[in-house]
């Protein structure tokens, strides 16, 4: 008989079991009932008279035999197939206990008359004997051996359970210690960039910078800097690490540590990005690769001399719209030593503005699959051109997550504004 949920109903012991071919005798048949912990010192006779009115289920792959807050009256054995255990609604699938054939669940339950607080499933085809709880308890418990029998399946179902729950223990406090070495290297991260907004603040008159980093996990790959070289000359730099995570975050902490000796010995961004590549391809096994916009602005003439490694291109607004710069020649940094990087120059006229970012802004998508893109940069910033620095990063970072919608943020995102001033008037240009 098959049931609404689709289990087949055979009583026990009359013709073919369900899922045994007709006429094939296995050889836990041949040890008839005595291969189960439970009845193995019990009279053979004395079980079979006792289960004759018990009945097989066929219980099909995935479907449950118990599930939590049910009331049960039932002893299950299982007798082929596989079944596990999960004790809470929300436990993860290697906290499952296994069932292995022979042993029987559901007995506690039947015991104290509480519902039922473990979910009990078939991991594939199941064959499972079922015991009323007046067969289990009136008939069954009654006969030398199956009392003792019991017990000791129960004592070592509880072996395995405490086993589990130790090894979910260990578990937890190895991720619990993981997360504090997360969040003190996201706090190292963070100590690592110019973070104060906007940077320079003491310079207003002279440059507005601003830089903003949002990472797609804990600790991410993007890394921005900026610093005066000189009191005439500022370094900027944004890059982008391969990858995520620790390794990421690791390979960028070395990008910036290097970035910022270099910069502070040599005035070409190009030779600078020789000298990156060269040092960043030492020892690097894992192929592990940055790509980097940077250069110099001459703060009194606005000049910028840059240089790419792979980088996207700079975005220059002024009163004129938007447009990208023209990108210097250049590989990614740390993939092949040897390399050479071009360098570019580009005046900014007072009230321009120089904007870089990493691709996680231009390629956020939305759920058709459709990135944010470069031109709708290039649409946005003429805009919001003249909003303080701080103000026009959180726009574009607002309208990008906007355009891609709610959800986990695929990539980091990083953005650097260089702003030169528009001259008061009665105030001259200085050359």
């Amino acid at each position: 008989m098959t049931g609404d949920d689709g289990i087949v109903r055979t009583p026990f012991g009359r013709g073919p079991d369900p899922g045994e071919a007709s006429g094939r005798v296995t050889e836990r048949r041949r040890q008839g009932v005595r291969w189960i912990p439970l009845f193995r010192d019990a009279n053979e006779d004395e079980v079979n008279s006792a289960l004759r009115d018990s009945e097989v289920l066929a219980v099909p792959s995935g479907t449950p035999i118990l599930t939590p807050g049910e009331t049960n009256h039932s002893v299950f054995v299982l007798l082929s197939g596989e079944l596990e255990a999960h004790l809470g609604s929300d436990s993860p699938p290697e906290m499952a206990i296994p069932i292995l054939p022979g042993q029987c669940v559901g007995e506690l339950s039947a015991i104290d008359g509480k519902p039922v607080s473990a979910l009990v499933r078939a991991v594939t085809d199941a064959r499972v004997l079922r015991l009323s709880a007046e067969v289990f308890w009136t008939r069954l418990m009654t006969m030398t051996g199956v009392a003792g029998n019991l017990m000791a399946t129960l004592t070592e179902r509880m072996r395995r359970t405490s086993a589990l729950a130790l090894e979910a223990q260990r578990e937890q406090l190895a991720l619990q210690h993981l997360r504090k070495e997360l969040d003190l290297a996201r706090q190292l991260q963070a100590g690592m960039l110019p973070l104060q907004r906007p940077l320079f603040p003491e310079r207003a008159a002279d440059v507005e910078a601003c830089a903003l980093m949002e990472p797609a996990s804990i600790v991410g790959g993007d890394l921005f800097d900026a610093f005066f070289v000189d009191p005439g000359r500022l370094f900027f730099c944004i890059g982008d690490v391969s990858g995520h995570g620790i390794g990421a975050a690791l390979f960028m902490a070395r990008t910036v540590g290097l970035i910022r000796i270099l910069a502070m010995n040599t005035r070409s961004p190009g030779k600078l990005l020789v000298a990156l590549n060269d040092r960043l391809c030492e020892g690097n096994e894992t192929s592990v690769f940055v790509t980097v916009c940077c250069g110099f602005l001459d703060v009194a003439s606005g000049l910028i001399t840059y240089a790419n490694a792979g980088h996207g291109a700079p975005i220059v607004v002024s009163n004129r719209g938007a447009a990208p710069l023209p990108r210097p020649e250049g590989v990614l940094a740390g993939a092949f030593p040897g390399m050479r990087f071009a360098e570019r120059e580009h005046t900014l006229e007072p009230g321009d503005v120089f904007f870089c970012c990493t691709d996680g802004i231009t390629e956020a998508q939305n759920e058709a699959g459709e990135e944010y893109s470069e031109a709708r940069c290039v649409a946005l910033l003429p805009r919001i051109r003249e909003e303080p620095v701080s103000r026009l990063l959180d726009a574009v970072l607002e309208e990008a997550t906007r355009f891609a919608g709610p959800g986990i943020r695929a990539d980091d995102c990083t953005m650097l504004v260089i702003r030169r001033p528009a001259v008061p008037r009665g105030r001259s240009v200085r050359r």
